[in-house]
């Protein structure tokens, strides 16, 4: 029965890695809360079930303080405690500060921090008085090295990495674990919907979605503080991270990034 299933809670799960992620809880028999922008989250919701559990989909828009909030009021009807949620939702925005939209800039920042922060004060305030609980913060192994020509998103992406290290402490003798995903180019149209076709890093090839969805879970799962998800080459690209001084990253990323005319 479904009632006897744990649950999962998934933002941005519409496509790519948000719906990756849904199909190894739904693999593992959770059911599964998903939330997305557009109708297709209701496609999302039809491509779980048929993994044998229930999804429950919710449409709303999470760069507004309302849209994530009825996201939570919509998953509290369901009346069930939740085991797992994967913070994912987040964009991108390709191009050069002085020319990208001050606004697109400030969605991205609603979206990718401050709808971050506000539903993780929902979930930890759910899972800290029932002793239990598992949080997955999608970040990027962007969250390690400037982006120029993607200058709001690296640092974006940062802030959720060390939220969730942060908070993973603060939560040590609570029952709940925290662990942050740290995924290279992956194969969605995330560098698409950035702009960012016309730049090297948007034609390159990228790691397989459903890798870096098993290697997030499997994490999770193994209360891992956090894991860089794709190929050896990105985790070696991650560890290389670590001691390269930050104008030569710099450097390095913007070859990569800035769009081509």
């Amino acid at each position: 029965m479904s009632e006897q299933r744990k649950l999962a809670v998934i933002t941005g799960a519409s496509s790519g890695l948000g719906l990756e992620l849904a199909k190894q809880f739904a693999q593992d028999n959770y059911d599964i809360a998903i939330s997305g922008s557009s109708d297709r989250i209701f496609e999302a919701a039809d491509t779980i079930r048929d993994l044998g559990v229930e999804a429950y989909p919710h449409k709303a828009d999470a760069a507004t303080y309302d849209g994530v909030e009825s996201f939570w009021n919509f998953i509290s009807e369901l009346k069930r405690p939740i085991e797992a949620v994967v913070l994912n939702v987040g964009i991108g925005l390709g191009g050069a500060f002085t020319d990208t939209d001050l606004e697109e800039e400030l969605r991205l920042i609603s979206i990718n921090i401050s709808g971050t922060v506000h539903m993780a004060k929902r979930v930890v305030h759910h899972m800290v008085p029932n002793g239990r609980g598992r949080i997955l913060i999608v970040s990027s192994i962007s969250a390690t090295q400037p982006t120029p020509y993607e200058t709001v998103y690296g640092p974006s992406k940062a802030f959720g990495y060390m939220f969730a290290e942060s908070l993973r402490e603060e939560l040590r003798e609570t029952g709940v674990t925290v662990t942050a995903l740290l995924p290279g180019p992956t194969d969605t149209n995330f560098h698409s919907n950035a702009g960012m076709d016309s730049s090297k890093i948007g034609s390159s090839k990228k790691n397989d979605k459903a890798l870096v969805a098993k290697q997030g879970y499997e994490a999770l799962m193994n209360d891992e503080d956090h894991v860089v998800g794709g190929d050896e080459k990105t985790k070696q690209q991650a560890e290389d991270n670590r001691t390269t001084p930050e104008p030569v990253k710099a450097a390095n990323h913007a070859e990569k990034a800035r769009l081509q005319n």
